[in-house]
C-alpha cells in the first residue's frame, strides 16, 4: 500500500470523478471520517475525506489488499455485517414454544 497525504477535498472530488465507486465507508455528518473504495483502470484506490486529521490517498497493490482495507474501515466504523443469525435463532425459539402453548390448549400469557 502506498499513502499520500492530499490537502483538499476538492482533489480528492475530482479523482473520485473518475473513479469507479466500489463502497463507502462512514460518514462526515455523523463522524470525523469517510472513505471511499473505488478503482481507476488497474488502481485500487480508498480516498480518505476526514475533518479531524489530515486526508489522504491511499493505494493498494492488489484486489485483496483492497478488500481486507474495506472490511477493517467497516469493522472500525461499526458497519461489518450484522450476524442476524443469531438473533433469528433465539426469536424462533420464542415463538415455538408460544406456538406449543396453543397447539396444546392453553391460552399463551400475552392473550
Amino acid at each position: 500500500m502506498e499513502e499520500i497525504e492530499i490537502t483538499s477535498w476538492v482533489t480528492l472530488d475530482a479523482i473520485k470523478k473518475k473513479a469507479e465507486i466500489v463502497e463507502t465507508v462512514g460518514n462526515l455528518q455523523t463522524g470525523h471520517s469517510m472513505s471511499v473504495f473505488c478503482q481507476i483502470e488497474e488502481d485500487y484506490l480508498e480516498l480518505v475525506y476526514s475533518d479531524a486529521a489530515a486526508n489522504t490517498l491511499r493505494r493498494y497493490d492488489d484486489k485483496d489488499e483492497f478488500e481486507a482495507a474495506l472490511e477493517e474501515r467497516k469493522e472500525e466504523g461499526g458497519e461489518a455485517p450484522y450476524d442476524e443469525d443469531h438473533e433469528f435463532e433465539e426469536d424462533s425459539e420464542e415463538e415455538e414454544s408460544e406456538d406449543e402453548e396453543i397447539e396444546a390448549g392453553d391460552e399463551p400469557d400475552n392473550y
